[in-house]
């Protein structure tokens, strides 16, 4: 496993009565698309919050980038890009204008390069030909793509997102996805928080699964995903595979058929034999939602959830 760039030991998070977060030992390796994933109130976002420093642990260690958090903050910030929730920006004031205003308040910020830098990241996200407009004229999809430009506009090696397509249609959520894989694979680390399972599917390398505060997976995504000792096959010919192979069809779905008691090899040769036409046929794999349901529970407190989404709406628990 390449060197980590978060790390968390016995993290644990009490607001109130309520446990947010409970004994979280979390290894995120440099390089990973990872996905951090959990039912409404689980935990996710108060573990983004405490990893940026914007609430203090209860108790435990956290490392970002080889630096302690909260103690070390902007040291680790420097190497951190973030997209917390909803992006927040000035609506009379072009994109270009909350880039740079961004990038001056940030820790470390500098002047030198500046316009550049905020050039290119409105490129990489698709924003370069209107980077000039006010931002009060941006659609949903274009403030979600200036949130992800602030976060990369000091090419950081860490990407935290937290939802980051919340509200998006599907086109936008698609170019969310190959803006991420693409920053990714030039070197950058990201780590996303979200409850849309397909798109972490589709997104991550790696994830991370809590409930009710506690991480309850963690793994390479296509080892969690393992055979089912099944095979899935698409056809044209549904209805003849079942015919010719009556009593090993266990599902059956349009195109799709799912057997059992049969290899890949030997059900391909019955299938030649049987002049049935294939588009796809191989191992069934579990799905992702599969896997995260087999490790938690009904869900949690819904009541808790709202509870600690209002203090951490409270200027309390922020660090001074």
């Amino acid at each position: 496993m390449t060197e980590p760039v978060i790390v968390t030991r016995s993290l644990f998070k009490r607001f109130g009565p309520v446990r947010a977060v409970t004994d979280l030992d979390l290894v995120v390796p440099a390089g990973e698309r990872f996905g951090f994933l959990g039912p409404n109130g689980s935990g996710k976002t108060t573990t983004v919050r405490m990893l940026l420093g914007l609430v203090f642990a209860t108790s435990g260690e956290i490392e970002v980038m080889g630096e302690r958090v909260p103690r070390h903050s902007r040291a680790a910030l420097r190497q951190v890009g973030a997209l917390v929730e909803s992006p927040a920006a000035y609506g009379h004031l072009s994109a270009r204008a909350n880039l740079a205003l961004l990038d001056a308040a940030g820790p470390g910020g500098r002047r030198r390069g500046r316009r550049a830098r905020i050039g290119e990241a409105l490129l990489t996200v698709g924003l370069d030909t209107v980077g000039r407009r006010p931002v009060r004229t941006y659609s949903l999809g274009m403030r979600a793509r200036l949130g992800l430009a602030a976060a990369i506009v000091r090419k950081p090696r860490l990407l935290v997102l937290d939802e980051p397509t919340n509200g998006l249609d599907p086109m936008g959520i698609r170019e969310v996805r190959e803006l991420l894989i693409r920053l990714n694979d030039a070197g950058t680390t990201v780590f996303m928080s979200s409850h849309l399972l397909a798109e972490v599917e589709a997104t991550c390398t790696r994830v991370g699964v809590v409930d009710r505060g506690r991480l309850v997976l963690e793994g390479a995504l296509d080892d969690l995903r393992g055979p089912t000792g099944r095979v899935l096959l698409h056809t044209p010919d549904a209805g003849r595979v079942a015919s010719l192979l009556d009593g090993q069809v266990v599902e059956r779905e349009g195109d799709r058929v799912v057997l059992r008691g049969i290899s890949v090899a030997d059900l391909t040769a019955r299938l030649v034999a049987g002049g049935v036409r294939v588009s796809e046929v191989g191992p069934e794999r579990r799905t992702l939602e599969e896997v995260v349901l087999s490790v938690t529970g009904a869900g949690a407190d819904r009541h808790s959830a709202t509870l600690v989404e209002e203090i951490l709406r409270d200027p309390e628990e922020r660090p001074r």
